[in-house]
């Protein structure tokens, strides 16, 4: 295994190295779930490094790289265990009509080869004019949209698609006591409150089942886009990686409520949880708060030391726990 440079704790493992490279060295069946966003086959071309996946010539090229990646996880992941990749459609043209690349499909596609089962996707909604004004396609103004409704597109949602590794899973990932806390805009139902941490039959814990259906309903529709490490969203201080400033408008952190969300429902306290395209650290980060050992690997120099910024702050600061009724006014 070729590293640059690394940092191994008991809460966190990263490393400054090609992710395949990295996860060769790794142990089998010792990772119980792995949550990232890989590079976007022709989106963005991360970096001129051969070994980089986004500097690929084709789409063609990018699958067969990304092959390897897919087929460590499973060598790495414990049998039955969920591996959860966050994609979207590629929008392949800005002239004002739509052409799109499946590469959802495509995902499914590969992992499929590899011994993977498709277990479900979750959509993740993003408001349309927030989508336009980030991405300035014209197929998205609704001066396109009053000239030539034909030429008009989709504000793409993100997909969060889960597989599942073949063989048992011998360890169940239990929720014992229901889900203690939600990541998402909506709020839990105050007269529900008096049901976290429900000790008993879970079929009477109405706080945990209310959260269950949000997390079980094939749309997302609360997912706090802006919450990332990358722009603070009420948890880092800093905004930027230490890259340079072209580097600066690509980086688009995967949002922690995703993040939180897959790493409580298919992991358990104590696992270790991979990303092998850490980036600056959002998945590390999200594994660590919630109690979990996070392992990532970060090829580009300037993201992993902000990732090395990042992941130890997770350290520090602790989620605030759910209000409770003892925290407000009695519910009337």
């Amino acid at each position: 295994m070729v590293v640059k440079t690394q940092i191994i704790t008991d809460d966190y493992y990263i490393a400054n190295a090609d992710c395949v490279e990295f996860m060769q060295g790794l142990p089998d069946e010792s990772v119980g779930l792995s949550v990232y966003s890989p590079p976007f086959a022709g989106l963005y071309c991360y970096s001129s490094d051969p070994q980089d996946l986004s500097n690929c010539i084709d789409p063609e090229e990018f699958f067969e790289h990304y092959g390897y990646v897919i087929a460590e996880k499973h060598r790495l992941t414990m049998p039955g265990r969920i591996s959860a990749v966050h994609c979207m459609d590629i929008p392949l043209t800005n002239a004002g009509c739509d052409a799109m690349f499946d590469l959802p499909g495509r995902i499914i596609a590969e992992h499929e080869k590899r011994g993977w089962t498709f277990a479900g996707r979750r959509i993740i909604w993003k408001e349309p004019l927030m989508v336009r004004n980030r991405t300035m396609m014209k197929s998205l103004h609704h001066k396109t949209f009053c000239e030539d409704t034909t030429r008009t597109s989709v504000a793409t949602a993100d997909t969060l698609l889960a597989f599942r590794r073949s063989g048992e899973n011998k360890v169940p990932v239990t929720q014992q006591n229901g889900i203690m806390s939600y990541a998402g805009s909506n709020e839990v139902p105050r007269d529900l409150l008096r049901y976290r941490g429900f000790v008993g039959d879970q079929k009477l814990n109405k706080y945990s089942q209310w959260i269950w259906r949000q997390y079980a309903s094939s749309v997302w529709m609360d997912i706090r886009i802006d919450r990332t490490l990358g722009n603070g969203a009420g948890h880092m201080s800093f905004a930027k990686a230490d890259g340079d400033e072209e580097d600066d408008k690509h980086m688009h952190p995967l949002q922690l409520d995703v993040i939180e969300r897959a790493v409580l429902m298919w992991s358990n306290p104590g696992e270790s949880v991979l990303t092998p395209f850490m980036g600056v650290g959002s998945e590390v980060y999200g594994a660590v708060i919630n109690g979990r050992r996070g392992i990532g690997c970060e090829l580009k120099t300037g993201y992993y030391n902000q990732a090395c910024k990042n992941v130890p702050e997770a350290l520090a600061k602790q989620e605030q726990p759910e209000p409770t009724l003892f925290d407000m006014d009695e519910v009337e």
